[in-house]
């Protein structure tokens, strides 16, 4: 495995990690805001969602112009 290809793995899981633990304690979360409102809890759990992606596709795209 050559070094480029170590540090985007070791990257890409740690971004793993960060959201599946985030993913574990989104309903917990989404109860704490939806004490406050319920619509808020709903655009929280859509801006997770989103950012998971929007994480890798900024990284192919920084990737992409090397």
């Amino acid at each position: 495995m050559s070094p480029e290809n170590k540090s985007a793995a070791i990257a890409a899981l740690a971004i793993m990690l960060l959201f599946g633990v985030t993913a574990y304690y989104l309903p917990t979360i989404m109860l704490a805001i939806g004490h406050f409102s319920t619509a808020l809890a709903g655009v929280f759990a859509v801006l997770f969602v989103a950012a998971f992606f929007m994480v890798f596709w900024l990284r192919g795209r920084s990737q992409g112009k090397d």
